[in-house]
């Protein structure tokens, strides 16, 4: 079982991997304002395979298991990027929390596509991050029409609003 939830042990993780990802989900609303919870983190990488070997390797760092609903994780294989590249979504838990991968997240063209709209995001110990805009986040929240998103759709709403009139004011 992971222990207590640790969003930056996993996100420092895949940055000492050098792993290229956007931060996705409910986690991105978070780090820009959004009143929203999760227990998990969501990354959409890129899919060259140098990357999705770091990738790999951060993963067995990590001690990733397939997640199983009411089951302890399923030890993956000695991960490596092929394996990696033969799914487009991979639910998992480790050492610090739940980690999310979806390389092609709805409503989305993948990394290349969220990567445009980013920023830059630094959370504790200086470690900068790359999350996805919040346009990028209702996009795909509304695209994927899952109840779970769709309650958190008038939330994000908001903080974007917020965000918007921020940048009316300093203008």
């Amino acid at each position: 079982m992971p222990r207590e939830f640790n969003p930056t042990e996993i996100l420092e993780t895949l940055a000492r991997h050098r792993v290229r990802f956007v931060v996705i989900g409910n986690f991105a609303g978070l780090l820009a304002g959004a009143d929203v919870s999760t227990q998990d983190v969501d990354i959409t990488p890129a899919t060259d395979p140098d990357n999705l070997d770091r990738l790999a390797a951060a993963l067995a760092e990590l001690d990733a298991g397939i997640r199983v609903d009411g089951e302890a994780p399923v030890p993956l294989p000695p991960p490596d990027g092929r394996l990696l590249a033969t799914a487009e979504i991979w639910n998992l838990s480790t050492r610090y929390g739940d980690l999310d991968i979806t390389t092609m997240p709805s409503g989305t063209s993948g990394y290349d596509d969220l990567r445009r709209g980013a920023r830059s995001s630094t959370l504790g110990g200086g470690l900068r991050i790359s999350v996805a805009s919040l346009e990028d986040v209702i996009r795909s929240k509304t695209a994927a029409g899952r109840a779970k998103d769709q309650l958190a759709l008038p939330v994000l709403q908001r903080a974007l609003e917020r965000e918007r009139n921020d940048l009316d004011l300093d203008l």
